[in-house]
């Protein structure tokens, strides 16, 4: 297997991010179909992982909203987790907002990706709250 790599998805990427969105968000996770997918969407960078046979199998977005960036929605396949398509999404992620001027950024992680987060130098604030019935702590952290 090759090193996972993650790029800006393109108009022609969206379905096949909004399918995993879908499978991850909504049938593993319970998450309301009619709140996974949102306005946010039209105006995100979306960036993506494919496997060595070209399927998408993680994703995420960032919306910018003045020096600090917001990312959400980072979904990885179930079986290719911890293999570092996340972090490589997450690392083009942190990319783009920098190249858009962004200082630092925010997220909503979920309790169980905590660690994960906490890998690539986010610090938790606050308290754990409930978001589409599942626990989440928000998440910051500085920008190069």
């Amino acid at each position: 297997m090759t090193r996972p790599t993650a790029a800006v998805a393109t108009a022609q990427d969206r379905p096949e991010v909004a399918a995993l969105r879908t499978r991850v968000f909504v049938e593993e996770q319970g998450v309301p179909p009619e709140i996974e997918q949102d306005d946010a969407d039209a105006t995100a960078v979306h960036v993506l992982s494919r496997d060595d046979s070209g399927r998408v199998v993680a994703t995420g977005r960032l919306l910018l909203d003045g020096p600090v960036a917001r990312i959400g929605r980072m979904a990885a396949d179930a079986g290719v987790r911890g293999r570092g398509h996340g972090a490589a999404v997450l690392a083009e992620l942190h990319r783009q907002a920098v190249a858009r001027g962004a200082t630092g950024v925010e997220l909503h992680a979920q309790l169980p990706a905590r660690r994960f987060y906490e890998r690539e130098g986010y610090t938790a604030v606050g308290e754990v709250y409930e978001e589409a019935g599942i626990a989440h702590v928000t998440m910051r952290r500085a920008l190069p």
